[in-house]
């Protein structure tokens, strides 16, 4: 009887081991073939993912031969060809996927037979466990094949019970309300429907048993699952049948706490006086008879012991900014289940709504319809209880609703501020305190600027000035992509501020020259006419006088344009292309094709910070940041005239621009854009993939030969590119070859042929694949085959062993592979091992070698090596890779976990390394680890374990601090001590090197400190340090990395580098800064001028601004540095950098010219300034004499002081005489 119980709480345990296990979905494999005109003839195989798209496929075949499928894009279904169904190609199939963690689980067995007979179905029950009566059972039958006709047979009937012909390759047969007549062994065939005489081998008989368990009973806690420490508990389990004996366990502890109770009535109470927070767990119960016949378990409760609730957390969807109108939901989730929750608004005391315990899952929220301005506010979501506890509430995380019309303003501000500074940029960042689908920056200066960006990051660099201006942001959410925010306050950047340089100086005063020649003119022409505005002067004099003035303006203009500028031209900085981008375009084909045209760029590097659209190479259309998918957008809307033209895309980086993309043509919505064809160097006899890139999905596919007039191959829609296969080039197919794309449907329109690819064949065949059976390693004494794997049938295959000087064996074969059988291998056939195979032909024509096989002859496997990447000690949350690597190729690993089961198990690997990817680590994760081989085939080899790997999850306790005596830097040869300080006594304590991926020591101290003691320490000790403490025994638990600390172990620190920035040669008016750079923190720099005796400069970070006034910055420079802690010890000085001038005659003669020019400037000027003046002092005697003159006209004293001027002695006319010369006209002198 106790054998009996014994039993019945094992089968529990396993059964909870089940259901805590999450399986792995199998991949679904099946065949595609011509039946049933050639059933045989063309056999494809079909591997699919059942819930995810991988990028990687495999196929298995006898657990030896793999074929690897890695398709252009992620997919969720492969082919695999394997053409006519031969003895070589029949046997045992199956195919993988890759996840992020690794390969899935292998799909089922196919077992492909020889011709003339069906694979053989497989026959499965859709449970977990033995069905009940009165329940409904699937029967699955899986046939390999489509449109099959499948037959159920029942053992002891001669007619099937049941048939289906369904439209895929399996069938479900359902046994509705289980009876114990329906027990029994089924078995499963298949049939053609066209050929009903061609039937499939009957699949593995099933047998149907149905399970005799009671009914399973229900588990509830009073007053509630949740409660605090001390409080009492009840836990109620109840079933249907009276006067049974019942049990509740807690699946953390089974064998501690299971509590068993009889009863004469269909309830049991288990009474918890007083709680303990270890009484926190998942119970569940069941009841059994006096025979031991027990029941179904229970659903888990989950018992919560804790004096504080967890926090909730409360997450707006789709987004905290709301337009009004529009509903959004409010999702409050925590960690405590079986407990209601209440939503509350800031303000309001009562609870706005409620959710049942029974009614919460992952889909239920709190849903707010219709919002308006009065639900905007500060929201919170608590626990609800109906039970009394004196469990403390925390304080709740809060969403804060916004209802708008527009999304609010961001807001925009300026890193490290608002001023440019000589060289440097700006960063303008764009926040706001909710998720955002994308940030725009708008540059008010410039209606055309418009930058885009994901995080709000926009550098703005000031080259030529052109960065300062007026900026302001906005962005878009989500849920209303196609409504921008209300924009930023503004934020102006202002130019350069600090040094005044002479080109800013002689710009400014050629700019004040012109302005102040220009105001001198106006002012003379208005002067000129408030004097003569009641005389008659004759228009000659004026128009002189004005035209002097000019010219003299016109010729200081010219000096000043004519100053030269040669010195002043940036140089343009040479930047390495890094690889060039992908270009393609997205429409609706084949409804509106150019209705709504989009061209994506993406970058094949991940660095890549920006894309930019080109049009026929002369300038920008726009520029997009990168995505997290690497790739930027750029819609185009309808075609028109103007978007023909032959397009380009770049990828920025921070400091290196792409080469341009492919070119993409439209040439109109008549024309399809022109494809790009290419293809890998062809290869006599081999196949070989012709590759035709489109633009647009959805298109066909043709492939010319130069000759024919017709396409040589056509593809249907297959994407955005095809492959056109041949099967085994030949003299035949070489030859210029081009492709087109055309609209699926008829009438098509068709692209631009491709540009011409010429095919020539090469003289190889390619290497074949050698394999070893039943393994590459053999025990003494057994025999070993190698297979030899060609692509072709019909050749000839050679052995050969490393060192010899001629083949060991040959082989012809009818097939595409030959075996080559070892007898009773020795310690003299262990080693590497290839093949060849070539034509038996005259011409003797042959294929590569294969890649070598290592053969092992030993009785025990080498001992592999286990390390983890990229290290063993890694924070909580991180990734970690255990690579166990060893010598033997083509052999599985398995890695063991001390104190727990088997972690992962890698089959059939074809390298040397087995891959046990850990993600998310967490502290369960902790512990020790060894690999070892695991061979898939029958052997009596002995297998040995690896190294012991300790891995170590950080983040669980307070970081520890490491201080190094006597000091950081150290003399090689003295001794130094690592102190790595803990919070915790007991602990064992890691010494860790940056680069390093093991952990150099360990130590377990009886206090709180290490002491890590290096003694006579050498070069390769300097690095950086640190340390990590953790327990190691319950809870596992290890500390933060303490700070990192550089040693340094040297006579005399490290000499640094100098280096100039922009470059070593002065621009006029331009300084150079100097940076020196060390490899120590916390040092000074000083810097050094060769012919002055004096240091330089000092500078605590390295920078150091040099000017050339005068000349005298030109000249060679050095740097060194010192530590603070050791201020009389100076480095090395770096390497000398010498700083010229402006570089050759042509600048002299600039300068000179600058010079020359500005002093006719100053001449010009003052010869200006010299006319005015004497102008100034003609004009007092031409004022009008109105005492001398009465009566007589103004003109007239013009007239005599003209005289005066002219003829000094002539004497006065009479009045007579003069008014008859004021008829005569005379020219008037200036």
């Amino acid at each position: 009887m106790l054998q009996t119980f014994t039993i019945l709480l094992f089968c529990i345990r396993m059964s909870l081991g089940m259901t805590s296990i999450v399986m792995d979905p199998q991949p679904e494999l099946w065949i595609e073939s011509n039946y049933p005109q050639a059933p045989w003839e063309n056999i494809t195989l079909w591997c699919r993912s059942p819930s995810r798209l991988s990028s990687k496929f495999l196929l298995l075949k006898d657990k030896t031969q793999m074929t690897w499928i890695h398709p252009s894009h992620k997919t969720f279904q492969v082919s695999f060809l394997l053409g006519a169904l031969t003895e070589s190609n029949a046997g045992l199939y199956r195919c993988c996927y890759w996840k992020e963690t690794g390969w899935s689980k292998p799909s089922k067995i196919l077992e492909l037979e020889s011709p003339g007979q069906l694979p053989k179905p497989i026959f499965w029950i859709q449970a977990e466990t033995p069905p009940l009566p009165g329940c409904n059972v699937n029967i699955l039958c899986h046939g390999w094949l489509q449109d099959l006709v499948f037959m159920l047979f029942k053992e002891g009937y001669a007619e099937p019970v049941d048939y289906q012909v369904p439209t895929g390759t399996m069938a479900i047969f359902s046994i509705d309300n289980l009876t114990p007549e329906d027990e029994g062994v089924y078995i499963c065939r298949t049939h053609i429907q066209m050929l009903p005489t061609l039937w499939s081998e009957p699949s593995n008989p099933l047998k149907l048993v149905v399970a005799g368990l009671y009914p399973k009973p229900t588990l509830t806690a009073h007053p509630g699952p949740i409660m605090a420490p001390g409080e009492s508990l009840n836990l109620r389990c109840q079933g249907p049948i009276y006067g049974m004996t019942f049990a509740v366990m807690r699946v953390e502890d089974l064998e501690k706490s299971f509590y068993h109770k009889k009863t004469i009535k269909n309830e049991a109470y288990f009474f918890f006086r007083s709680l303990k927070i270890q009484d926190t767990g998942h119970y569940l119960c069941f009841y059994y008879d006096g025979s031991y016949r027990g029941s179904l378990l229970s659903d888990v409760l989950k018992i919560w012991v804790t004096d504080t609730f967890p926090k909730t957390w409360l997450l707006a969807r789709p987004s905290p900014v709301v337009q009004m109108g529009q509903n959004v939901s409010l999702r409050c989730r925590g960690p405590v289940d079986g407990v209601g929750l209440a939503l509350y608004k800031k303000g309001e005391d009562k609870p706005l709504q409620f959710l049942d315990a029974t009614s919460i899952d992952d889909n239920t929220s709190f849903i707010l319809n219709n919002v308006t301005y009065s639900d905007t506010g500060i929201y919170s979501c608590h626990y609800l209880l109906t039970w009394k506890t004196s469990i403390r509430m925390p304080s709740h995380n809060t969403v804060e609703l916004m209802v708008v019309d527009k999304p609010p303003k961001p807001s925009l501000s300026a890193w490290p501020s608002t001023v440019f500074k000589l060289g440097k940029a700006i960063t303008l960042q764009c926040r706001v305190s909710h998720p955002v689908l994308e940030f725009s920056l708008e540059w008010e200066e410039r209606e055309t600027f418009q930058k885009f960006s994901e995080d709000g990051d926009f550098i703005i660099s000031n080259v030529d000035g052109k960065g300062t201006g007026t900026y302001s942001c906005s962005y878009r959410i989500e849920t209303q992509p196609n409504i921008w925010s209300h924009r930023s306050e503004p934020l102006k950047l202002m130019g350069p501020a600090g040094y005044l340089t002479w080109n800013y100086v002689l710009n400014e005063a050629i700019r004040l020259s012109l302005i102040m020649q220009l105001v001198a003119l106006l002012l003379v022409v208005l002067w000129i006419r408030w004097k003569c505005r009641r005389l008659r002067i004759r228009e000659a004099w004026l128009l002189g006088t004005a035209q002097g003035v000019t010219m003299l303006f016109i010729v200081t203009a010219l000096l000043c344009c004519g100053l030269c500028n040669g010195v002043l031209t940036e140089e343009t900085e040479i930047v390495m292309p890094t690889p060039k981008p992908e270009l393609w375009a997205e429409t609706n084909f084949p409804l509106a094709p150019w209705k709504n045209l989009t061209l994506w760029c993406r970058s094949p590097t991940g660095s890549t910070k920006e894309f930019v659209l080109l049009k026929d190479g002369t300038g920008w259309i726009a520029t997009r940041p990168a995505t997290a998918q690497v790739r930027a957008a750029f819609p185009l809307g309808a075609l028109t005239q103007s978007h023909v033209g032959s397009y380009h895309c770049h990828s920025w980086e921070e400091m290196a621009v792409s080469e341009p993309s492919e070119a993409l043509e439209l040439v109109g919505t008549d024309i399809l854009p022109k494809p790009v064809i290419s293809a890998s160097p062809p290869v006599r006899g081999k196949e070989l993939q012709i590759r035709c890139k489109g633009w647009l999905a959805g298109m066909g596919f043709a492939l010319y030969k130069e000759g024919k007039k017709e396409p040589v191959q056509q593809l249907g829609a297959v994407g955005r590119e095809a492959f056109f296969t041949i099967k085994r080039m030949g003299d035949k197919d070489e030859g210029n070859y081009s492709c087109r794309t055309h609209t699926e449907k008829r009438p098509f329109k068709w692209s631009e042929p491709s540009e011409p690819l010429e095919l020539v064949i090469k003289e190889f065949y390619p290497k074949p694949t050698l394999l070893a059976q039943p393994g590459p390693v053999v025990f003494p004494g057994k025999n070993v085959t190698l297979r030899c794997q060609g692509n072709f049938q019909g050749m000839r295959f050679a052995l050969l062993q490393e060192g010899a000087q001629v083949p060991l064996q040959f082989r012809s074969a009818s097939g595409n592979s030959a075996d080559f059988l070892l007898h009773t291998v020795g310690a003299e056939d262990s080693g590497n091992y290839t093949c060849i195979y070539y034509e038996t032909t005259m011409s003797n024509r042959g294929s590569y070698l294969s890649m070598p096989l290592m053969i092992w002859v030993t009785d025990t496997f080498p001992k592999p090596w286990l390390f983890a990447e990229p290290s063993s000690v890694v924070p909580m949350g991180q990734n970690v890779t255990l690579w166990c690597q060893g010598p033997v190729h083509g052999v599985g690993y398995i890695l063991h976990k001390e104190g727990g089961a088997t972690s992962m198990q890698l089959w059939g690997s074809t390298s040397n390394d087995g891959v046990f990817p850990i993600t998310n680590i967490s502290a369960a994760s902790m512990g020790r680890y060894s690999c070892c081989y695991h061979p898939d085939w029958t052997s009596s080899i002995k297998i040995q374990p690896s190294n012991t790997l300790e891995l170590i999850v950080t983040g669980l306790l307070p970081k520890p601090s490491l201080l190094a005596q006597p000091g950081p830097m150290v003399a090689p040869g003295e001794n130094m001590t690592l102190q790595c300080q803990g919070e915790l006594p007991d602990s064992t304590f890691v010494l860790l090197k940056k680069g390093t991926q093991e952990p150099l020591e360990q130590q377990k101290p009886s206090g709180y400190r290490a002491d890590f003691r290096m003694s006579a320490v050498r070069g390769e000790d300097s690095g950086i340090y640190s340390c990590v403490y953790y327990l190691d025994s319950a809870p596992f638990a290890a500390s933060y990395h303490s700070d990192s600390l550089e040693i340094w172990v040297t006579d005399k620190p490290p000499k640094p580098s100098l280096s100039a920035w922009p470059s070593t040669m002065f621009k006029l008016g331009k300084d150079i800064i100097l940076q020196c750079r060390g490899p120590l923190p916390g040092v000074e720099f000083v810097l050094e001028h060769d012919g002055e005796e004096a240091p330089q400069q000092f500078s605590e970070d390295g920078d150091f601004v040099i000017n050339n006034v005068e000349g005298k910055g030109i000249g060679n420079y050095s740097c060194s540095y010192r530590l603070q802690a050791y201020p009389d010890i100076w480095s090395e000085p770096s390497d000398p950098l010498e700083l010229v001038g402006a570089a050759g005659p042509l600048a002299q003669e600039c300068t000179v010219g600058n010079i020359v020019r500005s002093t006719l400037i100053v001449v010009v000027v003052v010869a200006l300034g010299v006319v005015l003046a004497i102008e100034w002092k003609k004009w007092p005697r031409l004022r009008t004499r109105g005492s001398e003159t009465d009566g007589r006209d103004q003109t007239i004293a013009l007239e005599e002081c003209n005289q005066e001027e002219g003829e000094p002695g002539t004497p006065t006319n009479s009045g007579s005489s003069s008014s008859q010369r004021i008829s005569v006209e005379l020219p008037v002198p200036i």
